[in-house]
């Protein structure tokens, strides 16, 4: 006859095994945080690495502003991606990143847009009125003190001498998604993106790309985060770099840094 007692001492050990074992699936999910303008084409690399290896990507999408400050503040971030190399810098400056891994990685331009059934022609460019153009209306472009698009869009006004007149008309916002998305709706008649947000539908028509001198090289760098540095991140942030993913950057239209400017 079995003993009973023998029996409930192997469950208990078996369920405390099973208690000790990974989360298998968080164990295989690497966390990326990356700038909102990337979303189109990181969507796509994530899934064809995700069908590829097996391994779960898990995508987190903002402002890079925002996303540097939950870095900052402790979140879970394994590979951090941002529209600018400022934000890059001051996690590197708070040893937030994995050393040797951080890497520039991806070029933009930026563009004056408009909805797609506006009449307005005005060109990004000296001598152009931003302020006639707008009337009382106002001008879309992501927080101009924080977020990337935002500080290359004021860089820009300025360049043209149109900061002064159009600055009390902006339409501020968290991302340069949104923005995007203010234009779109129609409810902007105007707007600062970037080159590949103004290709991503038939929304919205391109007016003009700002003068590249008129701004701050637009770069993505990317890197690990220390605190988040796994064999799983390693091996996407490998992937970002390799020419299968460098092939679909441009196919969204991101020049990758080190192309023939």
């Amino acid at each position: 006859m079995a003993n009973p007692l023998r029996n409930v001492r192997g469950l208990t050990l078996a369920c405390a095994a099973l208690l000790c074992l990974p989360n298998l699936s968080l164990a295989n999910s690497v966390t990326v945080f990356a700038a909102a303008s990337l979303k189109p084409a990181l969507d796509e690399i994530a899934q064809n690495y995700e069908t590829a290896s097996g391994q779960e990507i898990d995508l987190s999408y903002a402002g890079s502003s925002a996303l540097a400050r939950q870095i900052q503040h402790g979140a879970p971030a394994q590979v951090f991606l941002s529209a600018n190399t400022a934000w890059m810098d001051a996690l590197e400056a708070d040893r937030l990143l994995a050393d040797g891994t951080r890497r520039d990685l991806l070029t933009n331009r930026l563009a004056l847009i408009a909805p797609a059934d506006s009449h307005l022609t005005l060109s990004p460019e000296p001598g152009a009125s931003f302020i006639q153009a707008l009337g009382d209306d106002r001008l879309a472009i992501a927080l101009v003190q924080a977020v990337p698009a935002g500080i290359y869009g004021q860089q820009a006004l300025e360049y043209l001498g149109q900061w002064d007149e159009v600055r009390s008309q902006l339409a501020q916002t968290d991302n340069v998604t949104a923005a995007l998305r203010l234009v779109t709706l129609g409810e902007a008649p105007l707007g600062i993106v970037y080159e590949t947000d103004a290709a991503t539908g038939d929304q919205v028509k391109l007016l003009g790309l700002f003068p590249q001198e008129s701004h701050s090289q637009i770069v993505y760098p990317v890197a690990l985060v220390r605190d988040g540095e796994t064999p799983e991140a390693r091996a996407f942030w490998d992937h970002l770099q390799s020419p299968q993913a460098g092939d679909l950057f441009r196919a969204h239209g991101f020049g990758l840094v080190g192309d023939a400017q």
